[in-house]
């Protein structure tokens, strides 16, 4: 990577706005510091500054056949290899309208980051690398703790600029933009060298399976579903260690402690104690951050909430009928989470929570802190709250959660069809997808091991083929995946990934049935070499095992895999 940088600022001083060329100037001076493996920025103001973004340029000779791995926003975001002929779009057709668009542009960077849906320029968060001819050159940053850092790369130009997303931070004292880290090798080589750099505490899990009941009945659970199900689990108790119940226990999205009475008569320590009995580890899904509208404790304590810049309560959510976002920066507001997760850990007795949308706490700057720091200091919050247990983080900017949970979700939500949806070509690049799972799943594999323990959702192995009504349920399922797409999906959860779940009622499994779950949930022997696009459809994915080597050519659209041995 070249070490010749060019530095601009966006700033204002005393409210009028400036856009500055170089290294020093009247308001403010930078300390460079440049090494063979990368490059620190500090500024120092010579006055308060109102910071907006600042950005580091370089010159860069891309060659034709280089592939740009995109690291998108969040979990849910597409990420991916882009040649110079790819397009990385912004908001969708319908959500470019509102008041589609406002809800849409929630999930992701939309609303603070410019997407040029032009050929061969793209921005990638935190970290990123250039793939050339499986020679890779990989940059990222060491710290967002200061703001997020969005590398933008524009192949027609030859140019990689490195931004520094500080929108809302006013100072007059030094202040760390950029702490950049360089490395080349192999794909192997150049991770390794990033975590190594990184230096996060060691993992405590290395491998993770079992049940999770949202894509089966959604948030229609009852105590005697899981009951059931719990059951049904046991029957491969030798390779399952924990069962998760999901959304919809709660009387009301942000009351996390009130427990729909009549579908749950015994209480959560009555589903928590069948769970150990059985073998399990316990697992309950929350989203810390949001409350619905409708919840008690927005009724009581509106002032917990944050307000955007308009003055409006912030919507981190349209799920629920929409959700406001508690500001943990409050005293009362940080109190009252650390209350609910203290009863779901000490006193319901769970082993691990699914922290959910998370993403919606950074989304105002406020307090004199950035996006980037704001998230960093809540994963810095939910760790303390969650302590010794497992933490499975889910819709979150992912460096900010290096080292603070044991496993993270790295793709959205696996969809009821494999094939696409129809608002996945209409709306946003975070919404439920199997497709963009499964490519999420393969591209962001590097993290799994290094950063975390992938969680690449869940697969299905249930009846797809006929709608059954089950009497427990509350809703028909509508599953629609045929046999072969069901395996290609749950290979690559497999090989790529390391939390591996389903959300079938395993008790209605026949013996061939429980021998390939059995199958999918142990940790696979097979080693991804390579992974690269070869069409709009298809993914060809080169792996060895057992000293073996081998090509999958996966079909996105079909959900066909041919598997060769080399």
């Amino acid at each position: 990577m070249t070490k010749e940088f060019r530095f601009s600022l966006e700033y204002a001083v005393s409210g009028q706005a400036k856009v500055f060329d170089g290294w020093e100037n009247d308001d403010f001076s930078t300390i460079k510091e440049v090494s063979e493996e990368g490059v620190k920025v500090t500024l120092v103001p010579k006055k308060e500054l109102q910071l907006k973004n600042a950005y580091l340029k370089a010159d860069y000779v891309f060659e034709g056949e280089d592939r740009i791995f995109v690291n998108g926003y969040q979990s849910w975001t597409t990420s991916r290899e882009y040649t110079k002929n790819d397009v990385q779009k912004g908001l969708l057709h319908l959500a470019k309208y509102q008041p589609v668009r406002s809800y849409s542009a929630l999930f992701g960077d939309y609303d603070f980051q410019k997407y040029y849906s032009v050929p061969g320029k793209f921005h990638s968060y935190s970290y990123s690398y250039i793939n050339r001819k499986e020679e890779i050159t990989l940059l990222g940053t060491l710290t967002e703790r200061t703001g997020y850092t969005v590398i933008h790369y524009d192949m027609p130009a030859n140019k990689i600029a490195f931004q520094k997303d500080i929108d809302g931070v006013t100072t007059a004292e030094e202040y760390l933009l950029f702490d950049l880290f360089f490395a080349e090798g192999t794909y192997d080589e150049v991770f390794d060298a990033y975590f190594k750099k990184l230096a996060l505490p060691p993992l405590k899990i290395k491998h993770m399976a079992g049940y999770t009941s949202w894509y089966n009945y959604y948030g229609g659970i009852t105590e005697e579903i899981l009951n059931r199900d719990i059951d049904g689990l046991a029957t491969v108790k030798e390779s399952a260690d924990i069962f998760q119940i999901d959304d919809g226990y709660q009387t009301k999205t942000g009351d996390w402690t009130s427990v729909k009475k009549d579908l749950y008569p015994h209480g959560m320590n009555y589903l928590t104690e069948k769970i150990h009995r059985k073998g399990f580890k316990a697992g309950l899904w929350l989203a810390p951050f949001n409350a619905a509208k409708s919840s008690r404790v927005f009724a009581e304590h509106p002032d917990w909430f944050i307000k955007d810049a308009k003055g409006k309560y912030q919507l981190g959510s349209i799920a629920w009928g929409g959700a406001y976002t508690l500001d943990f920066y409050i005293k009362e507001a940080a109190d009252y989470i650390r209350n609910f997760f203290n009863v779901v850990l000490n006193e319901w007795n769970f082993d691990m929570v699914k922290l959910d949308f998370l993403y919606s706490v950074c989304q105002t700057p406020r307090h004199n802190k950035s996006r980037g720091q704001i998230m960093c200091e809540a994963m810095d919050f939910l760790r303390e709250c969650v302590g010794e247990k497992l933490l499975l983080g889910c819709g979150v900017p992912l460096f900010p959660a290096f080292g603070k949970v044991d496993a993270c979700r790295i793709s959205c939500d696996v969809g009821a069809s494999f094939l696409p949806p129809w608002y996945n070509s209409t709306l946003n690049h975070e919404l439920p997808s199997t497709r963009c799972a499964m490519i999420n799943t393969i591209f962001r594999r590097h993290l799994n091991g290094r950063a975390f323990v992938n969680d690449p959702d869940v697969f299905y192995l249930r009846d797809s083929d006929v709608r059954k009504f089950d009497k427990l349920a509350v809703r028909k399922s509508k599953l629609k995946f045929n046999e072969e797409q069901k395996i290609t999906h749950a290979t690559i959860n497999n090989m790529c990934g390391d939390v591996l779940f389903v959300s079938d009622n395993v008790g209605d499994f026949d013996d061939e049935r429980r021998k390939l779950l059995k199958k999918f949930f142990r940790p696979t022997s097979k080693k991804v070499a390579k992974a690269q696009y070869v069409s709009k459809d298809e993914i060809e994915i080169y792996y060895t095992e057992k000293d073996k080597r081998f090509r999958m050519l996966v079909n996105l659209h079909t959900g066909k895999n041919i598997t060769q041995k080399l």
